[in-house]
């Protein structure tokens, strides 16, 4: 089991449950999250989802070991979701999400929060978009949504360096609504969750729509631009020096990317 859901008070906690792996998404994990969703969404007695991690991380983004073996093996397996349907998921899910990230979170594990209706924080978590340290774009509109949450510069700053954020310049920049204690996040999360989840249904999805409708197409678009740009760099040499370098235990040489 890679996931695992429990529901209190209409409200479907899903916790990312691949701890020796820091939660990195496989395929059997975007497929399992992309399938909770859509169950959530479709079930009347949820009002609300939290997101979470088990262990001390929230996730860490795409298993780069499984990424590497999808950039070089044509017969590679995929999932029946992916990361794409994954995002699918995410865009068109009609109620609120919460999201406690309560250890590292890097690529998805950050870029998820541009779909987050609450978004909090552990104290000692830490934030990267690695992007460019992996040689690829963006991924899941975050080229429009952190601009959204953060403004230009410090969603540049996320996106182009590849640099760990704290919990504090997270929540400085408009990622994170809130930062907790280690301790307290998940209670904190919930409490919310539960104060959302008092309320009627139908209004709570009304209220969202109100507020993603005037970004959809803009989000539409900034994947497709995204899709496109990493299309053409994985698998080119930076992307694949970026790989190797992981594989290797070494830092990466783009001098020559």
């Amino acid at each position: 089991m890679v996931l695992t859901v429990s529901d209190s008070n209409r409200v479907r906690t899903l916790t990312l449950d691949r701890p020796e792996a820091l939660n990195a998404f496989n395929e059997a994990l975007y497929d399992a999250t992309a399938e909770a969703l859509l169950a959530a969404a479709a079930d009347d007695a949820v009002a609300v989802v939290l997101l979470t991690g088990n262990g001390r991380a929230f996730s860490a983004g795409t298993d780069l070991l499984e990424m590497h073996r999808l950039a070089t093996d044509p017969d590679f397996q995929r999932g029946e979701h992916g990361f794409v349907g994954l995002v699918d998921a995410l865009v068109d899910f009609p109620k609120p999400l919460v999201i406690a990230v309560n250890g590292i979170g890097l690529g998805i594990g950050a870029t998820v929060l541009g779909y987050a209706d609450l978004a909090f924080m552990a104290e000692s978590a830490r934030l990267k978009c690695p992007f460019t340290s992996l040689g690829v774009a963006p991924e899941a509109a975050s080229s429009y949504l952190f601009p959204q949450l953060a403004g230009r510069q410090n969603a540049a700053w996320a996106l182009l360096s590849s640099e760990w954020i704290s919990a504090e310049e997270a929540h400085a920049m408009g990622l994170v609504w809130r930062v907790c204690p280690d301790d307290e996040l998940v209670a904190e999360a919930r409490r919310h969750a539960e104060v959302l989840a008092a309320r009627p249904v139908v209004s709570l999805i009304a209220v969202k729509q109100a507020l993603t409708a005037p970004h959809r197409e803009a989000v539409a678009a900034a994947r497709e631009r995204e899709n496109a740009a990493f299309a053409e760099l994985m698998g080119g040499p930076a992307n694949l020096e970026a790989l190797a370098a992981f594989a290797e235990g070494r830092e990466p040489d783009f001098t020559r990317a």
